[in-house]
């Protein structure tokens, strides 16, 4: 029997379950059957087409002292996308059927529940495009937050999702990018870009210095933007920022203490931004910009999304984020 798309319509409303990921202990997860959430007041369900993978879920995925499992089923996805599907109360500016980005906290799931003021309209003009909002947005407000202009040197260091979303904004500013990433692969993906150089990262941070200063005629980097999260790179980037020069961190570092050479921070008279951003509006605006951004083409995430998997093989996309084999930059999971 085949259904018009009216029935299949009222097939999906009637549904009580859904079929969501839940991380059942480190490096397990299963698949249960739990009741579809209902929105409340000021919300609104979205049933989601996919959720990106996001290097924060690494840590809870690998196994933490302070992490608590069974976790909540959809737990970690916060990068979802998809149509709104239903409406609580004392919504106004949202309609049903509307396909949308936005910030909720267990998208690994068919559907999940957003407050209606972090919701972000995707328009016609890129339907069927899959749109993380969360991780454009975080591009977006760190580029606004690294001030760059025409002419500058801008290190990255780390070429990922993040890196190589921003080496396309800041080559696209004006400025020369020197990308520096361990990864033969993402160095590629930097110059495709818009990097006008790159260099292998290494544990050595002396033959880096060396060659930044010989691209810039000694006078090293005006922006260095470190988007790796750990502390080796960290260093590194504090070495290649230039005197009255901006450092900003983009990376995650959530797994323990670190140490800076703050003696050189000072000489330097460096300028340190931590880009993490908390604030919900600034999120929005942020998500915002990214839907701007990819309609004038300033961004271009499609190519940077190498894998897609069912939200069945979410625990190999969750470890390949982890382990990073080769043509890996960004995985997102499905629904089907």
């Amino acid at each position: 029997m085949i259904m018009t798309s009216r029935q299949a319509s009222e097939s999906v409303h009637t549904r009580t379950t859904m079929a969501a990921a839940v991380i059942t202990e480190p490096k397990k997860m299963r698949i249960e059957e739990v009741p579809i959430p209902q929105p409340g007041f000021g919300q609104v369900r979205i049933r989601l087409e996919g959720c990106g993978v996001c290097g924060s879920n690494v840590p809870p995925w690998d196994g933490r002292p302070w992490f608590e499992y069974p976790m909540t089923p959809g737990a970690l996805g916060h990068e979802g996308w998809g149509v709104v599907d239903a409406l609580g109360s004392d919504v106004e500016d949202v309609v049903e059927g509307q396909r949308v980005t936005a910030i909720t906290y267990n998208a690994y799931a068919p559907y999940d529940v957003a407050d209606a003021r972090g919701v972000v309209m995707i328009p016609d003009s890129l339907a069927g495009v899959p749109f993380p909002g969360e991780p454009l947005g975080c591009a977006m407000n760190i580029f606004r937050r690294c001030d760059v202009h025409p002419g500058q040197t801008v290190a990255i260091v780390g070429i990922g999702f993040l890196g190589a979303l921003l080496t396309q904004l800041v080559s696209k500013a004006g400025a020369t990018v020197v990308a520096i990433s361990r990864r033969p692969f993402s160095r590629e993906v930097a110059r495709k870009a818009g990097a006008a150089e790159t260099i292998e990262l290494t544990d050595e941070a002396g033959p880096i210095v060396e060659k930044v200063k010989a691209l810039t005629g000694g006078r090293l980097c005006e922006r260095v933007i470190e988007a790796v999260g750990r502390q080796q790179p960290l260093e590194l980037c504090g070495e290649l920022a230039a005197e009255r020069g901006m450092l900003i961190i983009a990376g995650y570092h959530q797994d323990g203490l670190r140490q800076i050479n703050m003696q050189l921070w000072n000489w330097r008279g460096l300028d340190v931004i931590n880009a993490h951003e908390r604030d919900q509006n600034v999120y929005i605006s942020g998500m915002r910009e990214a839907v701007e951004a990819v309609e004038q083409g300033r961004i271009d995430p499609g190519g940077l999304l190498t894998h897609s998997l069912p939200l069945e093989q979410l625990g190999e996309a969750l470890s390949m984020t982890r382990d990073r084999p080769d043509g890996f930059l960004k995985a997102i999971v499905t629904m089907e």
